[in-house]
């Protein structure tokens, strides 16, 4: 579900962060409460109709929620 209005890179943090979520069965509310977000801001970052993304905080504390590295969100060569 590419969006034209971000760069490759924005979608590939997106495209990341949601496979995580789903491979641990979280829904999109209980992410935007974990990291204290409105309800509806992953399912906006998560559309393709949406410009919003993730910034480098929220990637930092997606690490503290999935217990893993802030790398682990980000290709392993540019874009």
């Amino acid at each position: 579900m590419d969006n034209p209005s971000l760069e490759p890179i924005e979608q590939y943090v997106i495209d990341a962060v949601r496979r995580m979520r789903l491979e641990r069965n979280i829904s999109q509310k209980e992410l935007s409460y974990a990291l204290n977000l409105s309800i509806g801001f992953i399912g906006d970052i998560e559309s393709s109709k949406s410009r919003a993304k993730y910034n480098l905080s929220h990637i930092n504390k997606l690490a503290e929620i999935f217990d893993c590295s802030p790398k682990d969100f980000l290709p392993d060569s540019p874009l």
